[in-house]
């Protein structure tokens, strides 16, 4: 089996099944502040697609997968219609961040010979113009916005050769439209086989739509009729929203489960209440390991039903992935929420997901086994040590969801696919007893230290990152240095109270001076990194507190909340120095 769904092998035919299969059921879903959810049909969704797309091609443009059209919005209905309306005549979509900076737009509209950009705003217009006047982007020509714009913005496109229409100019089918319907070529792997959803089911979109694994969670739901709604913008309100659509399956990233982990955690602010949390979650990890899952236990009752409220209460299903997830989180989470929690693995380049893990399997600490439609193997990676031969290595997958390459990228591409077609990943795999993946280190961004042993960083990092006043954590080291040193980024909100059981008060970044707070901070860092397994040359050995987040609007991380390391580097390098010189 290499298809999701048998009857439906393209991401245009998965539509049209959940169109059939849902009976015309609620599809997009959207909401104003304080305000009910509004649903729009498979049908409306559809027609407003194959329209969409239609006056595109009156407007010049080609259906063939050569011609690509840029999505440059937040989650929203519109987008998903944007998106159908390309796969509907066999182009391409291709999402612009909301947070790239200037320079990466006008990179991926160069590389991709954008000439059409869909976006949702004006200011978001503005940003492409202001591209197009100082000379780049010159194959822009079309710029089609969501939401209302002033004549100005007309006027200011007309200047510099850009056609800025609304989509409502684009969208309105004319009596002399195409009526035949082309298929794209791209096809759905069987990723999330486990999740099974239904047209009674109904998911969030609040990831961004430009990352594979919120795509591919979306396109299983289309293909099974189910519903899609989205939050109202602002991730801030997420938990009204949640509340308000109650969704049934939650496609969620590790970093918001370990704050629902440390917020039911920091609750249980006495011994006694401590003791109780504990046990209950052992009494309902019991019944997880014996194949239970249910909530409305004793203990869902008395102790869990307000976290479960709080991700609207009717969760069944939650898929994981983007990044690791603690398995003391990922057992505690199987107990008290009460639904199946999967894990999947994988990375843009394999369509999200290549392995996941399997239901009726309690047990954490891996990523699952091969989904259906790929093969995985491990490869040595002799400068590590790891042998194939020993059940370790490179992890390398082939199969119909895996890239066949970046866009006029041949050199890139060769760095990631071989000549027989398998993609490496750059993580270290290792088969454990039971035939699940369990990934334990990283072959990229790796370095030496002065008395040569390999460091991965990234592994590091998210040991140390479960530390509670931890928001953000960068370990950094070299061939010169015989330790590791690290800049952390404490929680905001965590800090002041961490700060107030050592008997100190006072600003963020009076916080972020204090010589104590540095010390027990670093002191719990390094307690998970032994209760992790890390060895003595993989602990830091000092820190820097820095009181502003790494994010992507300051350069520090990349569209998919990665570290830009070099950037970190560069700018840290100041601190690091002194670092360096305390020790020694």
């Amino acid at each position: 089996m290499s298809n999701y769904y048998e009857d439906a092998k393209t991401i245009y035919e998965v539509f049209q099944r959940g169109l059939r299969v849902s009976g015309n059921g609620p599809c997009l879903g959207y909401r104003k502040p304080g305000k009910p959810y509004q649903w729009l049909k498979y049908k409306q969704v559809s027609d407003r697609a194959e329209h969409l797309g239609s006056g595109l091609l009156h407007r010049g443009l080609k259906p063939t997968a050569d011609t690509f059209i840029g999505i440059f919005a937040q989650n929203r209905p519109e987008w998903i219609i944007s998106e159908q309306a390309c796969y509907t005549y066999s182009m391409v979509a291709v999402p612009l961040y909301d947070t790239l900076g200037p320079e990466a737009l006008v990179f991926i509209i160069d590389r991709a010979e954008i000439s059409t950009v869909i976006c949702d705003k004006q200011n978001k217009a503005e940003i492409l113009l202001q591209n197009r006047e100082k000379g780049q982007t010159p194959v822009l020509k079309t710029i089609v916005v969501m939401d209302p714009f002033d004549a100005e913005l007309v006027e200011r496109g007309v200047k510099c050769g850009v056609d800025i229409l609304s989509m409502q100019d684009v969208e309105p089918p004319k009596p002399e439209d195409l009526s035949i319907i082309c298929f794209t070529s791209g096809t759905t792997g069987d990723n999330f086989t486990s999740v099974s959803p239904t047209p009674q089911d109904v998911t969030i979109s609040f990831l961004p739509l430009a990352h594979m694994f919120e795509r591919v969670v979306q396109t299983v739901m289309y293909g099974a009729g189910a519903k899609v709604g989205f939050f109202q913008g602002d991730i801030r309100l997420l938990p009204d929203d949640m509340k308000t659509l109650q969704p049934t399956i939650f496609p969620v990233v590790p970093r918001l489960l370990n704050r629902v982990y440390d917020k039911v955690q920091s609750g249980a602010k006495t011994p006694f209440k401590k003791w109780l949390l504990n046990f209950a979650v052992e009494r309902k990890h019991a019944e997880v390991r014996e194949g239970i899952i249910r909530n409305n236990s004793i203990w869902d009752k008395l102790i869990f039903h307000k976290v479960q409220e709080s991700l609207g209460g009717r969760v069944r299903v939650m898929v994981t992935g983007a990044a690791p997830i603690s398995p003391s989180v990922l057992n505690f989470l199987r107990a008290s929420l009460g639904c199946q929690i999967f894990e999947a693995y994988g990375q843009t380049e394999c369509t999200a997901g290549c392995t996941f893990t399997m239901p009726g399997d309690a047990t954490s600490g891996h990523v699952g086994v091969p989904v259906p439609c790929n093969v995985v193997k491990l490869v040595d990676v002799e400068e590590m040590n790891y042998f194939a031969s020993n059940g370790e290595g490179e992890v390398c997958v082939k199969g119909k969801n895996v890239f066949k390459g970046y866009l006029k990228d041949p050199e890139k591409t060769a760095e990631a696919l071989d000549e027989d077609g398998w993609l490496h990943t750059g993580d270290i795999g290792k088969w454990l007893p039971s035939g699940v993946l369990k990934i334990i280190d990283r072959k990229k961004n790796i370095f030496k230290l002065a008395q040569g042993e390999y460091i991965a960083p990234e592994k590091i990092e998210n040991v140390y990152v479960r530390s509670e006043p931890v928001a953000q954590v960068f370990v950094h080291g070299d061939s010169l240095q015989s330790c590791l040193v690290g800049i952390v980024v404490p929680d905001p909100e965590v800090l002041p109270s961490f700060a107030q059981k050592l008997g100190i008060r006072g600003s963020l970044e009076e916080l972020c001076k204090n010589m104590e707070i540095k010390k027990a901070i670093l002191s719990d860092m390094t307690k998970l990194g032994r209760e992790a397994g890390l060895k003595s040359f993989e602990q830091v050995k000092d820190l820097h507190l820095h009181p502003d987040q790494f994010t992507i609007e300051n350069g520090l991380l990349t569209p998919t909340l990665k570290a830009k390391r070099a950037e970190l580097k560069t700018l840290f390098q100041p601190q690091i120095d002194k670092l360096y010189a305390n020790i020694q």
